[in-house]
């Protein structure tokens, strides 16, 4: 049987570089996918992904523009480490919980409020989360990426299918494609 993945693409299209999880989810729903996975443009739904991920999944990889100070277009590959217990959103008091905001929902504050549907409903959240982030180069108003991050959506869509299919080592052992992964 194999492992129940969901591939997320959010981000919001009017704004520049920021549709590029919602561009890469879309080139990559093109290829051939193995049993178990889902490639689902969320856009700026974050509550939506929350509740989906509700359905048990043991792999989420989250595409999106992701600013970590790098040349627009390079591609990121971040393992969210594990939450150890409720997170608090800017300005959340003691037990609050996070401010939710349907329409602003970070990748962060979609994983705090799983957290809280987990303890409420006795749902286990995906065993890894992964973000496959794309350096955007402008997040202002505006359709369409730009020039960098538009060249980038092929290869991180490469990434996402090595992800769930890692390429043959080749005669040395090493992998004939190498993921590039962030600390």
């Amino acid at each position: 049987m194999n492992p129940k993945v969901l591939i997320a693409g959010i981000g919001n299209v009017f704004l520049g570089d920021d549709g590029f999880g919602v561009e890469t989810v879309r080139a990559l729903s093109a290829h051939p996918l193995p049993d178990g996975v889902e490639v689902v443009d969320f856009g700026v739904r974050g509550v939506h992904l929350a509740y989906q991920l509700l359905d048990g999944y043991d792999t989420l990889v989250l595409v999106d523009a992701t600013a970590r100070g790098g040349a627009p277009g390079t591609l990121y590959l971040i393992e969210a480490e594990a939450r150890p217990g409720p997170v608090e959103g800017p300005g959340d008091g003691p037990g609050e919980g996070p401010v939710l905001d349907g329409h602003h929902m970070s990748p962060d504050t979609v994983l705090a409020l799983l957290d809280a549907l987990c303890a409420g409903t006795g749902a286990t959240p995906p065993r890894r989360t992964l973000v496959l982030g794309c350096e955007p180069a402008c997040v202002e108003e505006g359709i369409g990426l730009s020039a960098p991050v538009a060249s980038a959506v092929p290869e991180a869509v490469r990434m996402a299918l090595d992800l769930l299919d890692p390429p043959a080592p080749d005669e040395a052992g090493a992998p004939r494609r190498e993921l590039r992964r962030t600390p």
